[in-house]
């Protein structure tokens, strides 16, 4: 039989389990459903996962000058107490709230993106295939054909191995 989980904050029943990955660490929050209506987890307009990952609330510092987005209007107030920001110039406006609870959450503060592997490899093809072209027009050009061949040779090969790519979808 599973064993009951305590909630995280005041040990009761946890009957709310989140779970969040930080730098390939798993870390898990067991709230009871008191604990989860006040940290806003039931609501999600007033749930901030950082705030509740964080352990350190982000409540407004007494004595703190307040931001405002000049964009939006959202004031530095307004994110600590709901992590939200108002638009996309918040992020420069807040930085020096945002990127800590970002770098505590993410591997990095900067958006790489993700490019499938077959996407990459299809890029690789056409760029190579492209640079292959451009060096066969310049040997057929200075008539340096033996080059000029071993150029038409590689083509053929990187062809036939997008053609096979395709054809095997």
């Amino acid at each position: 039989m599973a064993e009951n989980l305590k909630c995280s904050i005041c040990d009761k029943e946890a009957t709310v389990h989140l779970t969040q990955i930080v730098n390939n660490k798993i870390h898990k929050v067991d709230l009871c459903e008191s604990c989860a209506q006040k940290k806003g987890v039931t609501d999600p307009e007033g749930f901030s996962l950082a705030d509740l990952m964080s352990k350190a609330p982000l409540t407004p510092v007494s004595g703190e000058a307040q931001l405002v987005c000049p964009s939006c209007g959202q004031e530095s107030a307004d994110f600590r107490r709901t992590g939200r920001l108002g638009c996309s110039d918040c992020y420069e406006v807040f930085r020096l709230l945002v990127f800590p609870v970002l770098e505590d959450m993410h591997a990095g503060t900067a958006h790489k993106g993700k490019v499938p592997t077959v996407a990459l490899t299809r890029q690789s093809s056409q760029m190579q295939l492209k640079n292959l072209l451009g060096s066969l027009a310049r040997a057929v050009a200075e008539e340096a054909y033996e080059d000029a061949a071993k150029f038409r040779d590689q083509i053929k090969v990187i062809k036939e191995a997008v053609e096979l790519e395709v054809s095997s979808k």
